[in-house]
């Protein structure tokens, strides 16, 4: 273990301060570290605190990479059963870390091979919920005058107008100067995702600044996954992506496509002006929904000027459209607050293929040398690292370098070890709702913990936890909860929860598991009340049930 974390130390210290290549293509770059040897040999204070910034994060990174192995190592030794000395492990790389702004993925497993997938975990956030909650009344300063930035916002020339008020300011200062490493970054993978967003939004003659919206909604991370359960890079909630034509089963969900649901989003903000004639109202809408927009505007006595409706709108989305109009101001005029794109290791350009049979990651990978992580970041929507083209057409997004090798051996990647892959039993582990990569902890109650406060801590439904573990809304301190970290979880039977039962005399016998009281039991059965349970079983109010404990059921007629 202790030569793996240093091997993971090593790793990271490279991915910190990496080098290159040597292309013309990369010159660029490597002027960019010419000029940090130079300031590193003469550095002011600013250097001092942004290095101290770099080593901050790959400190953290190391942190997230031990925590894997914490994970790993739990989930093949112990298969998630905790010791009485140690609650459970740490899930989702938030109180480790102290990155209490990260949510927990729910479809990626954690993999310490790739230092891209967990760059690119670490990414997964809201950058509203990083804002000061009372920025709109702060007095933030800027050593910018108002005249500056006025002249700046007219020469954007953008088809959605502008405004210029105390709360776009603060927001503007916000993220050009509070934030200058998440900027780097978001700026970084702009460079690669916004000319997509841009095509799409172009074939529905949206305005092209729209595509911003993606880089406050999830700081252009695909894996985004909020407290809300909305996902991707354009966090759709599920009803809303499937109202769009957004495909989520067993095997993809296209709310991390960043393309699909790029169309979604474009489609869904098309729709909302149609309904709003007004491209902030819009942009708000996607925020907080048509229908509290629609009462925003009648308390504001039918006024659609967005300042109007301002005061009226949820809090969240008040700073929803400042964001907005921040993220594209920071994009257009990051030069000026010194601040520089990161390096970002992705491909310029992917070829699309057309799957139309069963493929998995790995035969992809065994034939052109692409890695599995390199696969998983260019199809996020393929949730068990495969592509179920029996049921559909699908596509894949594969980085050019690899292109020839896929077409080269195309028949040889379908056939390679298709009956492992897609043998009956792996497909019916699949549907069931477990994950290959799903990994198993066990949480031990504590005092005060409700259900939805074990839920949010690990980044799972309330109605999960009460399908893997068979309970109802009730637990107790020191019950031990099963938890599958990606979301995903052995599938309940038919008769609502893991029920186990036997027939006799008949009777449908149950047997109590850890955690059940007569009210969650009865919910389990059909027609069957808590006075059918005691009467059946002779139970007083004061019985008390163990685990173990036999339990006669009359049969539904």
């Amino acid at each position: 273990m202790k030569r793996r974390l240093i091997l993971i130390l090593a790793a990271v210290m490279a991915f910190s301060f990496q080098g290159t290549a040597a292309s013309d293509s990369d010159k660029a770059v490597r002027n960019k570290e010419k000029r940090k040897i130079t300031l590193f040999a003469n550095p002011d204070r600013k250097t001092l605190l942004r290095q101290r910034d770099s080593l901050m994060e790959a400190n953290q990174l190391l942190h997230m990479q031990i925590d894997s192995l914490y994970m790993i190592n739990e989930s093949l030794s112990l298969e998630g059963v905790t010791t009485d000395g140690a609650d459970s492990i740490n899930p989702g790389f938030i109180e480790m870390t102290g990155l209490d702004q990260f949510a927990a993925t729910d479809t990626v497993p954690v993999s310490v091979d790739s230092l891209l997938s967990l760059w690119y975990q670490r990414r997964n956030l809201n950058l509203m919920e990083l804002e000061p909650s009372d920025i709109d009344t702060l007095v933030m300063t800027s050593d910018i005058p108002d005249s500056v930035y006025l002249e700046r916002l007219k020469r954007m020339n953008s088809f959605i107008s502008v405004p210029y008020n105390s709360i776009i300011r603060n927001h503007i200062i916000y993220y050009t100067q509070k934030m200058p490493e998440k900027m780097e970054r978001i700026l970084g993978l702009s460079t690669y995702y916004l000319p997509i967003f841009e095509e799409i939004f172009d074939k529905y003659d949206l305005p092209l600044e729209l595509t911003a919206m993606a880089v406050i909604e999830s700081a252009l991370n695909a894996k985004a996954v909020s407290r809300a359960r909305a996902k991707g890079m354009w966090q759709f909630m599920y009803s809303t992506a499937k109202r769009y034509g957004l495909t989520i089963n067993s095997y993809v969900d296209e709310r991390f496509d960043p393309v699909a649901s790029a169309d979604a989003a474009a489609r869904y903000l098309r729709d909302s002006y149609l309904i709003f004639e007004d491209w902030n109202l819009a942009i708000a809408s996607y925020n907080c929904g048509a229908g509290n927009v629609n009462k925003a505007i009648r308390r504001a006595g039918g006024s659609k000027e967005f300042w109007e409706v301002y005061p009226y709108l949820p809090r969240e989305t008040r700073g929803y459209v400042p964001s907005f109009f921040a993220a594209l101001y920071a994009m257009k005029y990051y030069k000026e607050h010194n601040l520089t794109p990161d390096y970002i290791p992705m491909p310029p350009h992917t070829d699309t293929l057309r799957i139309n049979k069963m493929l998995h990651f790995e035969q992809i990978a065994h034939f052109t040398g692409a890695s599995i992580e390199e696969l998983r970041t260019h199809n996020p929507q393929f949730l068990h690292d495969i592509i179920p083209g029996t049921e559909r057409e699908y596509i894949l997004q594969l980085p050019y370098q690899y292109t020839n090798s896929f077409i080269d051996h195309e028949d040889e990647i379908y056939a390679w070890k298709d009956s492992v892959y897609f043998s009956p039993a792996a497909m019916k582990k699949i549907q069931q709702g477990v994950s290959s990569g799903s990994t198993r902890i066990v949480h031990r109650v504590k005092s005060g913990e409700t259900l939805s406060h074990i839920a949010l801590r690990y980044g799972v439904s309330v109605k999960n936890i009460q399908r893997w573990n068979g309970i109802g809304t009730r637990i107790r301190v020191g019950q031990r909860l099963a938890i599958y970290t990606n979301g995903s979880g052995p599938a309940s039977s038919s008769s609502g929860g893991s029920v186990k039962t036997t027939e006799s005399g008949g009777y449908v016998i149950y047997t109590v598991r850890s955690g059940d009281n007569l009210w969650d039991i009865s919910r389990k059965f059909s027609g069957v009340s808590v006075n059918d349970l005691m009467k059946l079983n002779n139970l007083t109010k004061n019985s008390k049930i163990y685990p173990g404990k036999k339990l006669r059921i009359k049969k539904a007629e």
